[in-house]
């Protein structure tokens, strides 16, 4: 079948060569509509579940809410586990499901069991569901501010209020309809209320409860259609209005009679547009802010929904009041652009390379141009493949291919054809057309089967990677699709092609002359190989050396899940002391951001503090979320500092402000590390149990065992206790004595403290609540508080310590799930070291200083699962790889000797790989694993190709000696070729320092390194092998 396909693409060469046009038409198209991105999203297929409580502890929230959202949620199908939070006001159940399962059918079956819930929970709390969105969903930020002399219609400077209402009714509004926006976050600012403030003196003068004040407000506070009437042929519509209006229409509410005066709430009490109780701020610059994120629909290609989104903002900033301005902090498209051009630039560099080694050593400009044109059409078919398979073109998608690969099989067709062409014009004469197509079929075909079986080889061995699943499968899958695609499009061009234009281009004169490389090569070669024959035993035992070497070298490495990406922007996550006021974090956070902003390097700084307005990212008030957007390293003031260094001297200078803890992480890592298990850190032990307090003991003493680790740094518990609680404890028996109950009491103190809705307000669209509740010196003033008036069901008052105690206690901060079961994690971020080996210490050190009680166990989370479960996996799955590499070698060959022989190309392949890795310093990463795999293939098909020469020389002349050297002498050219053109197409990625090169690193470094041992191997050791196992037959097996 090969041989008629190669005969037809040479008749018909024409034909075949018009097909380029149609795969760069496709391919070209397929460009336009190929989703770009930073990084592959590895987020799981999870649902959040969000419910808001106003007024519940997080005990409450965990007893009431997230416990029997938990326990319908079980059974799902397809479910993987769930974790939940229970916050103050707050519980979040996140559901995880397994890979593959459809986010729409999850997201109904959860519906489905919420909405048969409703009667367990208490009255009023609805769950909701959080965005359909990923951890890579915060594509776009940006904040909202005027100018200082901007002033409002009143003639007042804009507040926090105005900014967050022109925010949520002028801007969300527009963003929310950009095409691929699931959700516009708001956060920071207040929600604009109108508050009515009751003063309680003239509450007790007047003889009104706050329970009729709400009421007044309620029955006070509607529209009320009432039909139509015909009169005289016309239709009049009924409707009586009595919808409040302004501050004015509150004040002049009717509550009750005093001595038949009519008692109006202005009154009784202030009114005036308030703030609400708000969960979360946000500051830029060390000022106060509104900040607007716009959330990503699953599966939308973020760097174009990012852009929209961008357009869209500079077309609202019309529709704005005078001196208001959104700003984007924040752009994905920035990191997105800056990855692809990291690639974009290894790729082109690499491709430049390659064809100066083509034209260098083929010498000979044609036949270069044919080698090199597979370059572009296996990209090209190799994007049109991406857009139908889904595949995005990221850093890693992109990161593994290297053209050198892609043209090996190319390069072979056509050294082959070149040689025996120059050959067949060797006395003179010029070739008919005729000969001429004999002679490129012949040269075509005597190389085509190994150049076929080489690209096999190094497709199958990308195999091992589809096998991993989870994160780690989300994130390299990409990797290997897309390699496997190019080789395999590649292959069918050297099949078809090639040959086609080999036959057409060159015609002529064929020059034979090598070029000064190759002639001064081959004559170090020769008398070296034969040094090497006869000295078989030194050089066979050197090379095992080398690997036993290297097994052991490549155990002293270390390991980590793949290197982390330098995303050029910092994330400094904020912690202070549970119960911190938020604006009291606020003020704490605006000193911070000037310190931050004092560094040269800095462009901007802003933050979130708390929770936003929907949920995705819960956080209590003392915590806070700060992103450091740097300025472009050209405007640094020393360019040649590194981002460790920068974080380092941060680190240093913010210690010195007192009553902050920070961590330092990157915008996407910190999402990714929280949303794959619910932990921001490389390392999570996660100490389950029942009791709160024993849980904190024993998470105390882990982490006074990982503090003894070196390499630790950042190595906290989360915070679970310490959040004050002012607890007014009814006195049942004195409010029996007084006709009281519980229930009549906390109402009360809900609607006095906490507030009580009373109704809508309606400007427009816009809507705004009425809230009824005490005036803020009063709310703040605990002493006070004891001496409130509490009416009695007869009229009178009592002040509230008669009926209630009033404590101010510690109380839990948050209550973690996962499970169904209570679990306090501690984390740590790895420092100066590998993440495998400080876990295998951790781990030791644990088992030996903490004990753990019955009922508690730990479990090891964060980036180390994924490096743990891909490396499990693979462990089963490479050496069946190798099994089958050997069995095609034996259908290659039909003898088990010579495929063993070419197969121990892979071990002295992987020396390389490894030696390279211990000179630059560099652990062993999945991303160096994924380069191992590919440089088995190389190994191979060198062995594969220089083997079959010399076996058909030696069935030919019947010399095994001579056709073992002359073999290895014309196969010197294509050898060198395949090695130079793929370790050169890698040397832009081993040494670029651009945006996300430090994930394709280890794999560069890894090919180039274990190349160059691979060809060495290729030209000494194995015919060495060869002929040592074929000079007696009967010897060989013992041998081998």
């Amino acid at each position: 079948m090969i041989d008629s396909i190669l005969r037809l693409a040479i008749e018909r060469r024409y034909l075949f060569l018009s097909l380029i046009l149609i795969i760069v038409g496709v391919g070209v198209w397929s460009y336009q509509k190929l989703p770009i991105d930073a990084v592959p999203d590895i987020t799981n297929v999870q649902v959040q579940i969000n419910t808001s409580a106003p007024g519940y502890s997080p005990l409450e929230a965990e007893q009431r809410i997230t416990y029997p959202v938990e326990t319908a949620l079980y059974g799902l199908p397809q479910l993987a586990y769930t974790r939940s939070l229970s916050r103050y006001g707050l519980s979040q159940v996140t559901v995880v499901f397994e890979e593959g399962t459809d986010i729409y059918a999850a997201r109904n079956l959860i519906d489905n069991r919420l909405g048969a819930i409703k009667s367990v929970l208490p009255p009023g709390i609805e769950p909701e569901m959080g965005p359909i969105s990923t951890g890579l969903g915060e594509i776009f930020m940006y904040t909202v501010q005027a100018s200082p002399d901007a002033t409002m219609t009143n003639g007042q400077p804009y507040d926090a209020t105005a900014l967050r209402e022109i925010q949520d009714w002028i801007i969300k509004p527009q963003l929310a309809q950009v095409k691929g926006v699931i959700e516009i976050n708001s956060i920071g600012g207040f929600n604009k209320q109108y508050h009515v403030t009751p003063d309680p003196k003239k509450l007790l003068y007047y003889g009104i409860s706050i329970e009729e004040l709400v009421n007044a407000l309620q029955v006070n506070n509607d529209n009320r259609g009432a039909g139509y009437i015909e009169r005289n042929g016309q239709q009049f519509l009924v409707r009586s209005p009595g919808q409040l209006a302004t501050v004015e229409d509150i004040g002049n509410v009717i509550v009750t009679e005093h001595g038949s005066v009519p008692i109006k709430i202005q009154d009784v009490a202030s009114i005036g547009i308030g703030k609400e109780l708000r969960s979360g701020a946000a500051t830029q610059n060390g000022k106060e802010t509104v900040l607007g994120t716009a959330m990503m629909l699953i599966g939308a290609n973020s760097r174009t929904v990012a852009r929209d989104v961008a357009n869209k903002l500079e077309a609202v900033q019309d529709s704005l009041p005078d001196g208001v301005s959104a700003e984007p902090v924040y752009d994905r498209t920035r990191l997105v652009d800056k990855a692809i051009a990291t690639v974009a630039k290894n790729l082109l560099e690499g491709a430049l390379l390659v064809i100066v080694v083509l034209f260098t050593l083929l010498g000979n400009i044609r036949a270069a141009l044919i080698t090199a044109a597979v370059i572009p059409l296996s990209m090209l078919a190799t994007m049109t493949g991406m857009v139908r398979t889904g595949v995005s073109a990221n850093l890693m998608s992109l990161g593994a291919l290297d053209f050198g690969l892609i043209v090996d099989g190319a390069v072979i067709i056509v050294e082959n054809a070149v040689r025996r062409l120059a050959e067949a014009q060797h006395n003179g004469n010029q070739q008919t057309l005729r000969e001429r197509l004999d002679t490129v079929y012949a040269a075509t075909a005597e190389v085509i089967r190994p150049s076929l079986f080489g690209v096999a080889i190094i497709t199958v061995v990308y195999i091992p990677i589809f096998s991993l699943t989870g994160v780690e499968g989300k994130m390299f899958h990409p990797m290997a699709a897309t390699v496997v695609m190019a080789l395999l499009s590649a292959m069918v061009f050297s099949l078809t092609i090639v040959p086609a234009a080999v036959a057409v281009f060159l015609r002529g004169k064929i020059s034979e002359k090598e070029s000064v490389v190759i002639t001064k090569t081959k004559s170090f070669y020769k008398p070296l190989l034969l040094l090497a024959l006869k000295f078989r035993w030194a050089v066979v035992s050197f090379a095992a050396l080398l690997v036993a070497g290297c097994i052991w070298l490549a155990t002293t490495l270390g390991s980590e899940f793949i290197p982390q990406l330098n995303e050029g922007d910092i994330a400094l996550h904020a912690m202070r002391i549970p119960g911190t006021g938020l604006e009291q974090a606020v003020e704490m956070q605006e000193i911070l951001e000037q310190r931050i902003k004092s560094f040269p390097e800095v462009d901007k700084v802003f933050a979130r503090i708390g929770t936003a307005e929907v949920a995705t990212d819960p956080m209590p008030p003392n915590v806070a979320d700060n992103f450091v957007i740097l300025k472009p390293r050209d405007d640094w003031p020393d360019p040649g500092k590194t981002k460790d260094e920068l974080v380092t001297e941060m680190e240093a200078a913010l210690e010195e402000l007192p009553g902050n803890n920070y961590e330092f992480t990157q915008p996407i890592q910190m999402r990714f590390n929280e949303l794959i298990s619910g932990v921001r850190a490389d390392l999570g032990i996660k100490v389950f149990g029942d009791d709160l307090d024993q849980l904190v003991l024993t998470a105390n003493d882990v982490l006074k065992a990982i503090n003894q680790v070196p390499g630790a740094a950042d190595a906290r518990i989360e915070q679970v206790t310490g959040l004050p609680t002012l607890s007014v404890i009814p006195k049942r028996t004195a409010l029996g004595r007084y006709g009281l109950n519980v229930v009549e009491l906390q109402d009360w103190v809900s609607a006095a403290i906490g507030g009580e809705s009373a109704g809508l307000l309606y400007e427009g669209d816009r809507r705004f609540e009425l809230i009824v509740r005490l005036p803020e010196t009063l709310r703040r003033d605990i002493d006070r508080l004891a001496f409130l008036p509490v009416p009695l069901p007869n009229g009178d008052y009592i002040p509230l310590e008669e009926v209630a105690t009033l404590d101010i206690s510690p109380g839990p901060a948050q209550i973690s799930r996962e499970n169904g079961k209570r679990r306090v994690v501690v984390t740590a971020n790895v420092r100066g070291r590998d993440l495998g080996s400080f876990v295998t210490d951790v781990k030791a050190r644990i088992n030996n200083d903490v004990d753990l009680p019955p009922g508690y166990w730990l479990n090891y989370g964060g980036t180390f699962e994924q490096l743990e479960s891909a490396s499990q996996r693979l462990a089963v799955v490479v050496p069946i790889t190798l099994l089958i590499i050997i069995g095609l070698l034996v259908m290659a060959f039909g003898s088990l000797k010579d495929a063993l022989i070419i197969f121990t190309g892979v071990p002295l392949a992987l020396t390389g790989g490894v030696l390279s890795l211990w000179l630059r310093d560099m652990p062993l990463s999945i991303s160096a694993g994924v380069g191992f795999i590919a440089l088995s293939g190389v190994a191979v098909l060198n062995g594969l190709v220089m083997l079959a020469f010399i076996r058909d020389l030696w069935h030919e002349r019947g010399d095994l000696l001579t056709s073992v050297v002359d073999g290895a002498l014309i196969r010197l050219r294509p050898v060198l070729m395949t090695a130079l053109v793929a370790s050169l197409g890698f040397i832009p990625m081993a040494l670029n320092t651009g945006t996300g090169a430090e994930v394709q690193r280890p794999l560069a470094t890894v090919v180039i390194g274990g190349i160059i041992s691979s060809t060495l191997l290729t030209l000494f050791v194995l015919p060495v092998l060869y002929h040592w196992v074929h000079r007696h037959s009967k010897q060989g097996v013992e041998v081998d």
